[in-house]
């Protein structure tokens, strides 16, 4: 079945344009022209993707994904004329997957949706169920348990627990992390990764300001803690 995607933008003429692209590719797609009826189009579709521009009437992209991630993981693609790194950390901040920046190319649009989507399809490691501590992932199901209460994470978030997760103990660096993420498809900056394991830290660590479960190794990156 066709991946649905929902593309969000203020401008009809890009929407049309993005819809008639990505239709060709073999999408699903729904259009909203603001943040506001994106939620009800969200609501409504369940699409598997979102394509989302940042400024816009009524409600713009900052404030839709502020409602959308209470509700909703789906993975966040947001299309920007900004190019400051603030605006770039507050919206991964807030749940954003990836970005692309304005002007683009469909190709280059296309080639981060389906990166994208293949890495909330693929299986980022062997178990399929991986459990440290109290923290249970469930890879099939896409589930984070810790001590028996679900923890909603968005795809970043849960493929990156999933990778230091299976290799407890290795220190991965962020450009190795960022690999893993997004692949070669990404533009990253090792900020990047800073931002998903904060927001990681927040979601799943009893103390966030003093981790017990992802280490920071000065210098060179992240690792799970091999201590059970």
């Amino acid at each position: 079945m066709a991946k649905k995607i929902l593309v969000v933008d203020d401008k009809a003429e890009l929407r049309t344009l993005l819809k008639s692209y990505l239709a060709q590719e073999g999408f699903d797609i729904v259009q909203a022209g603001d943040g506001q009826e994106a939620l009800f189009v969200a609501r409504r579709e369940k699409p598997d993707l979102i394509i989302l521009d940042l400024m816009m009437p009524n409600m713009g992209g900052y404030d839709f994904m502020r409602s959308y991630r209470r509700n909703s993981d789906a993975p966040i693609i947001v299309l920007t004329a900004k190019l400051d790194e603030n605006d770039k950390v507050l919206g991964l901040e807030l749940g954003a997957d990836d970005y692309v920046t304005k002007p683009f190319s469909p190709r280059e649009l296309t080639a981060r949706v389906r990166a994208v989507l293949r890495r909330l399809d693929k299986q980022v490691v062997e178990q399929d169920v991986l459990r440290a501590a109290n923290i249970t992932l469930d890879h099939s199901g896409r589930f984070v348990d810790i001590a028996g209460q679900n923890v909603d994470l968005t795809p970043s978030e849960f493929d990156l627990l999933a990778t230091l997760m299976a290799a407890p103990g290795r220190v991965f660096s962020r450009l190795e992390l960022l690999d893993r993420l997004q692949g070669t498809a990404y533009e990253g900056y090792e900020r990047t990764i800073d931002v998903h394991i904060r927001n990681l830290r927040t979601k799943i660590e009893p103390d966030p300001s003093n981790p017990q479960y992802i280490e920071t190794v000065y210098g060179a990156g992240y690792r799970f803690s091999a201590k059970d």
